[in-house]
């Protein structure tokens, strides 16, 4: 069979790609990625084996987060470099068998082929790819379950890696994460299914805990921070992503050389943290959501930096072409990757920084100022104000419009409901989403902004703290009660564990848009819309009225 592919929300006809990927990936890419999946699956089951004997080895850990990293829509698109983690798969499975085997422990004899399948040959390799992809599970609702799981995982393993390079670890997430991919390859019934789903969403909240513990811990609390958006006079490098420790070397290695800094996309929030406001030459924002990069790349002038997803392939003709850089996880075939080093040492970011002295200085696409920096802590200092503003009346509800934006057109729909929703009415965001309204003027409440900014997609967690915590102030016994409503875009599977994160901690009757997955089949909408009242988005006018009544 031919790639198949339906992991995002812009996947084809809402169905799936089959010939090449809407984010750009071609089919050799795409099979690779499947490959790499079920390479990682069998990984899993023999670290799962080995954990229950109290053997928990850390290189292993660090494949499986890093791997399912690696296949997250947008991040890589470098054939070879998927391939060589293929191959680095096999040899991190022949160490935990040999550790297996050195503690005595019988394998049983029957497994999953993905715990022995083995071939360095690229043709069979692709052979094999297309025998065990996403349609190689033929049940409807078991598939749908299984990659929901799958895409769960995927999210949780990119928020897992950000917090590991601060120095975070958390090996019940890691356990987790090898258990639920281990289930894929078993046969389970819908309702073990969804409780594995849901056990899923509970690790997504741990997960995005400790990431949020180690971002506040090594970079202070987000702060209220007026954003530039205009440009300086010096040449710059443009760093995308997600990846904090990434931008404070590239700060720390840029101070002094005439190089200006500036974030794009999802690394927006990090102009929020007090520790990167003591860098003189970090200068702000420059352009908007992740999709527009085509365009804006080719007036910033100077060289991209991207730490994790999400890329767009450049075209042919593209006037940036030579000056992507990646790191981590992301790849792009053609761009310069820096690699990790050595552990304990810094990343050499000494190329790009050469690279960006020979630059022109970006031209300015816009001016001005946004805000942001709404993070739980800070939001939790205003909570006076806020319980105040609510129980004046001030504040009749608050819309919770975190995740995802991409190019379609129907994305129009979070603009237009932004800007027509009654003035008593705040928006809590976090997630590129917010750039289909974070310029928009929408005025303040008794000094609360109507946007209040959370920051990268990562930081949903902040909503959920604001969420409970007002549940607290208002003695509530369910969060559902709360004047809030849900009405969340989503994209890529970030998105999903955010999601099945919200749907753990009890939250209800959330709209999800621009459309619902394409991977989850109708018995599982069902099961969704049943029992946790799952609902899409239709036309602006009606939405909010249903919204706001």
């Amino acid at each position: 069979m031919s790639m198949f592919c339906y992991q995002c929300q812009e996947t084809a006809k809402g169905t799936g790609c089959t010939i090449a990927g809407v984010c750009g990936k071609t089919e050799d890419v795409a099979i690779m990625q499947d490959l790499l999946v079920y390479v990682t699956k069998g990984v899993s089951i023999l670290a799962n084996i080995a954990r229950e004997k109290g053997i928990e080895n850390d290189e292993v850990n660090k494949f499986v987060f890093d791997a399912m990293f690696v296949t997250i829509t947008n991040a890589n698109f470098d054939h070879d470099a998927i391939v060589k983690k293929i191959r680095q798969g096999f040899e991190v499975r022949d160490l935990i068998k040999k550790e297996i085997e050195r503690a005595g422990i019988s394998l049983p004899e029957k497994m999953h082929s993905s715990t022995r399948w083995f071939s360095n040959d690229l043709a069979e390799m692709e052979a094999k790819s297309r025998l065990i992809g996403v349609l190689s599970i033929e049940n409807e609702d078991i598939r749908s379950l299984k990659e929901l799981l799958t895409y769960g995982i995927k999210g949780m393993a990119a928020y897992a890696e950000h917090a590991f390079n601060l120095g975070y670890q958390n090996n019940q997430i890691f356990a987790f994460m090898q258990k639920g991919l281990a289930a894929t390859t078993e046969e389970k019934t819908v309702p073990e299914l969804i409780d594995l789903v849901m056990e899923c969403g509970k690790y997504g909240v741990d997960v995005m805990a400790l990431l949020d513990k180690a971002n506040t811990e090594r970079f202070g609390n987000p702060e209220i921070t007026e954003v530039n958006i205009g440009v300086g006079t010096r040449p710059g490098i443009l760093i995308s992503g997600h990846d904090l420790n990434d931008m404070e070397q590239l700060l720390n290695q840029t101070e002094g050389t005439g190089v200006d800094v500036y974030t794009h996309s999802e690394m927006l929030p990090a102009n929020y943290y007090p520790a990167f406001k003591k860098y003189k030459h970090f200068v702000g924002n420059y352009g908007n959501a992740w999709w527009k990069q085509r365009e804006e790349f080719e007036t910033f002038n100077g060289p991209i930096l991207f730490t994790t997803n999400c890329i767009v392939p450049p075209k042919k003709d593209a006037g940036y072409l030579g000056k992507i850089y990646t790191t981590g996880a992301a790849g792009l075939e053609g761009a310069k990757h820096i690699p990790n080093p050595p552990k304990g040492q810094t990343k050499d970011f000494t190329e790009i920084i050469e690279h960006a002295k020979k630059c022109q200085p970006p031209v300015a696409i816009e001016n001005g100022t946004i805000i942001g920096g709404f993070a739980h802590n800070q939001v939790l200092q205003l909570a006076d104000k806020v319980v105040d503003a609510v129980k004046s009346g001030a504040i009749r509800k608050f819309f919770v419009m975190a995740g995802c934006d991409g190019r379609m057109k129907s994305r129009d729909y979070y603009t237009e409901f932004a800007a027509k929703l009654p003035a008593d009415t705040v928006i809590l965001t976090a997630g590129c989403a917010k750039y289909r309204y974070n310029k928009l003027e929408l005025g303040n409440i008794g000094g609360i902004p109507r946007v209040l900014d959370a920051g990268q997609c990562n930081d949903s967690y902040s909503l959920a703290v604001i969420a409970l915590t007002l549940k607290e102030v208002f003695g509530l016994k369910d969060i559902n009660e709360l004047p809030i409503v849900y009405n969340i875009a989503w994209y890529e599977q970030k998105a999903v564990i955010v999601l099945l994160a919200l749907l753990y901690l009890g939250v209800k009757n959330i709209h999800l848009g621009p459309t619902l997955p394409g991977f989850l089949s109708p018995a599982v909408a069902n099961v969704l819309v049943q029992n946790f009242g799952i609902a899409g988005i239709t036309e602006v006018d009606a939405d909010i009225a249903a919204m706001t009544a």
